[in-house]
């Protein structure tokens, strides 16, 4: 053993003691790294820094931004909605779903990802059917690691492995090479979990401490707007059709035109009610409805229009992602008291509508428009998003009390999830019949979401894991390092030596096992870029192939079952689940026994040695 070699491996077990002791940051680590092992002599400054410039370090900022794109569009949240309906009320049937799902979607974007938006969907779910979330977060969490055995893209250590083999001069991964293993290893997870929920805990999570904020249908509920919003779709021959909003003046008949639902080629939009738009048949009109007068019989008459069934209650007939309500309160030097609310002109001033008024405790009906407004009245307005949010940033003669729970739900880009859908798939066959490079495909992938508006430039660079990012820069050089100073060989000769006469299915599941050991320590990518070439000089040691020896080393990357810490994946459920460490340890551990036992048996099949 040479002094550089020394030198080099001593800076590695430095680092994996700050990955454990996790102080500092993980990638403040790779960054030290960078900076001292230029001063072993071994590497170059530029060799350090070219992690930089590495494809699989591009390629994954590229997916980061891809993946962002489905959940600023909805696309991902769509799923978590057809779960929810799909499960019929059945807990067994819920976790098929979910993992399904995860796993699913996880194939083309971030698990961390995945995990963050399936849990307040599973959350919600685990309310409304009385689960304790204990049940699924854990499932959840499982099947989203399995996710990175779907795809080349899936999880950064297959793109680490793969990139590996071809900087060593053999042929790297297809797009779906994983798939035949990932498969398997989901379906036996979804029946390892059905046998082993009943050894998880039914807990429920501590409650959260703080003011939460309102929902839509408790302001329902306290303004009493119960059967005053309606949906009409306008018919042909309505004496509504052709004629600008400016027109029609409604309000003498008690109804306050609030938004206009038009459909269109690429799907339906959302339209203020402006005065120079002209309705047209087949629009849907929200209304809202506060005099008693007009019953919806002789709306329909004089006005040739169908209402169509509420299903869910009022606050399902407001289309969330374009129009919310805000709890405003009038204070005590504000020039609106003494008008009435018909004098404020709220639409004109805001684009807002006022909906609902409260004198203290008292609710004001029908006559809300002659109410005269007081210090302390608050109201209740509706309108558009970039209305509502404009009245809280710009100092108005109105204080800004309560945004709704649903605020927090409200997509970006929401709409445009057909795009994302769209680019994603061409991403996936541009990748899969080999057209161009997959970091190419990717940027131009990034390129044509910008193009449509699914992300826009500060939300691409916010939705970069940077911290990910410089990790695996950091941690690169040692990939360098180790094969100049003969590292890497004599982890080779280790391992075989070690093995002895062994078959080449006992090497495989020795490389699994130390892969699997490192990740319960520092983070699966960095351990990915440690092993890969070890698992290839195994491969060269036996003259055997080295693409079953990287896939190996990719599976068990992703098999980080065992504890809270192993992957992010875990980290995120740990609160949700109100889960302890050993929880993880007693269920992960003899799964991850499970996924070596497989792999050792079909990754020879599909990959001879």
């Amino acid at each position: 053993m040479t002094n550089d070699l020394i030198l080099v491996l001593a800076l590695l077990g430095a680092a994996i003691a700050m990955f454990i002791a996790n102080r500092p940051r993980m990638d403040v680590v790779g960054l030290l790294m960078i900076v001292l092992l230029p001063f072993t002599g071994v590497i170059t400054i530029n060799e350090a820094l070219a992690g930089f410039a590495d494809p699989v370090v591009v390629l994954l900022a590229a997916l980061f931004i891809v993946g962002d794109s489905l959940v600023r569009t909805g696309a991902a949240q769509r799923v978590g909605d057809m779960l929810s309906a799909r499960s019929g009320g059945s807990p067994t049937r819920l976790m098929i779903l979910l993992m399904v799902a995860a796993a699913g979607l996880g194939a083309f974007m971030s698990s961390t990802a995945v995990v963050a938006i399936f849990i307040p969907i599973a959350l919600r779910i685990c309310r409304s059917m009385d689960v304790a979330p204990s049940q699924l977060m854990m499932p959840l969490s499982v099947a989203a690691l399995i996710s990175g055995m779907m795809t080349l893209v899936a999880t950064a250590p297959n793109l680490v492995v793969s990139a590996e083999l071809v900087r060593q001069g053999h042929q790297g991964f297809a797009f779906f090479a994983f798939t035949p293993f990932g498969v398997p290893i989901l379906v036996l997870a979804i029946g390892y979990m059905l046998f082993a929920r009943r050894f998880l805990p039914d807990r429920r999570p501590p409650q959260a401490g703080g003011r939460q904020a309102p929902s839509l249908a408790e302001w329902v509920e306290r303004y009493s707007l119960e059967g005053r919003i309606y949906r009409v779709r306008v018919l042909a021959g309505s004496n509504l059709v052709g004629r600008p909003r400016e027109e029609l003046d409604l309000r003498p008949e008690g109804v306050n035109l609030l938004a206009i639902e038009r459909r269109r080629s690429l799907g339906t939009a959302i339209l203020r009610p402006a005065p120079a738009v002209e309705l047209q048949v087949g629009d849907v009109l929200l209304i809202d409805v506060r005099a008693p007068a007009p019953r919806l019989e002789e709306l329909r008459a004089i006005h040739g229009v169908e209402v169509l069934p509420l299903e869910g209650g009022v606050f399902s007939a407001i289309p969330s992602q374009e129009i919310g309500m805000v709890e405003v309160l009038v204070p005590p030097e504000s020039p609106l008291i003494g008008q009435t609310v018909l004098d404020v002109r709220m639409r004109g001033e805001f684009g807002l509508t006022v909906i609902g008024l409260r004198h203290g405790s008292r609710v004001v009906g029908p006559e809300l428009l002659e109410e005269r407004l007081k210090a302390g009245d608050t109201l209740l307005l509706t309108g558009f998003w970039s209305d509502i949010r404009r009245l809280g940033a710009e100092d108005h003669e109105l204080v800004v009390l309560n945004l709704p729970a649903e605020h927090a739900e409200i997509l970006p880009a929401a709409g445009r999830a057909a795009f994302a859908t769209g680019i994603l798939g061409l991403f996936v066959v541009v990748i899969v019949a080999g057209w161009l490079p997959t970091v190419h495909a990717a940027l131009i992938a990034c390129l044509l979401l910008g193009l449509t508006r699914c992300i826009d430039l500060k939300s691409a660079y916010g939705a970069i894991s940077w911290k990910s990012l410089v990790l695996i820069v950091g941690m690169l050089p040692f990939a360098i390092a180790l094969q100049r100073t003969g590292g890497v060989e004599l982890a080779a000769d280790v391992v075989v030596a070690f093995a002895g006469e062994a078959s080449p299915r006992v090497l495989l599941g020795l490389i699994f096992a130390i892969t699997a050991l490192l990740s319960l320590f520092i983070s699966n990518t960095a351990t990915a870029v440690l092993m890969a070439p070890v698992a290839v000089a195994v491969a060269g040691e036996i003259g055997a192939s080295p693409q079953p020896f990287a896939m190996m080393v990719a599976l068990a990357a992703s098999a980080a079952f065992v504890t809270p810490v192993s992957s992010p994946v875990n980290t995120l459920v740990v609160g949700p689940g109100n889960y302890s460490f050993f929880d993880f340890v007693k269920i992960g551990l003899p799964f991850t026994i499970v996924v070596l036992l497989v792999s050792v048996a079909i990754v020879p099949f599909v990959l001879p040695p």
